[in-house]
């Protein structure tokens, strides 16, 4: 059974930083894509970023290119969104998804597996 479990979330200030970590059991991170999402309050999950499968190239949204990393440490099995420049539009319940495919969907659809999420809360 496959199960993704994040944590590191937390309350930050404003321009403060954060690591969330997502950890799997049931599957190897290795072999799937990854992806990290957010939901804040009334509004839609949304694409932050993530790592393909076969090439670990890695995507973000605009919102978060230059402030947010993901990385993969396959011997972990982790998945790492290390979060810089916080701002309070950043606050939201953040999710890692997991995807067999080769393609980084930006389409929450796409995910067969979700993590049950943390909450990132960015206070000015």
């Amino acid at each position: 059974q496959v199960q993704l479990v994040e944590s590191g979330g937390g309350l930050v200030q404003a321009g403060g930083s954060l690591r969330l970590s997502c950890a799997a059991s049931g599957l190897s991170f290795s072999g799937v894509t990854v992806a990290w999402f957010r939901q804040a309050p009334g509004r839609e999950r949304e694409f932050v970023g993530g790592v393909t499968r076969s090439t670990d190239t890695v995507y973000y949204t605009d919102a978060v290119k230059g402030r947010f990393t993901v990385s993969r440490d396959s011997a972990r099995n982790t998945v790492f969104l290390q979060m810089s420049s916080l701002r309070p539009e950043d606050t939201a319940v953040y999710y890692c998804a997991v995807d067999r495919s080769v393609v980084l969907w930006r389409a929450a659809s796409h995910y067969d597996y979700w993590g049950q999420g943390t909450q990132v809360t960015v206070y000015s």
